[in-house]
């Protein structure tokens, strides 16, 4: 599979790193700049710019980038119990309750810019 880049606007790169980092299993790849970094987790690349950073991070005439909404990306964990009270005995925060569907069960989390990140458990 090819690696997918996902890029999100953060209020402050450096608690993003520390979060995806510590929290997720992301490993940093890059960090060229105080408003970019470049992390990894499998075939996941997420990039995280400061929206004042230039770049992927830069305002357009009809829009400024910011953080936030529901927009996200999906990681599957194997035991989903343990991940989500290894996150709140964190003080990460949860957007949502524990979601349970035909396909499995979610929560989301939230990024210290309040990106969310779903962690997703499928069906046996």
């Amino acid at each position: 599979m090819e690696t997918v880049s996902v890029r999100y606007i953060v209020d402050d790169v450096d608690a993003a790193v520390k979060f995806y980092t510590g929290h997720l299993g992301f490993e940093v790849q890059m960090r060229p700049a105080p408003g970019f970094a470049m992390l990894s987790r499998g075939d996941l690349r997420l990039l995280l710019n400061a929206p004042s950073a230039g770049g992927g991070g830069q305002a357009s005439a009809t829009a400024k980038p910011s953080s936030g909404g529901w927009n996200r990306f999906q990681l599957p964990v194997d035991d989903f119990d343990a991940t989500v009270a290894r996150l709140d005995a964190a003080d990460v925060r949860f957007r949502t309750a524990i979601i349970e569907g035909n396909g499995g069960r979610q929560v989301l989390v939230e990024d210290p810019s309040g990106n969310p990140v779903e962690i997703f458990e499928p069906t046996a």
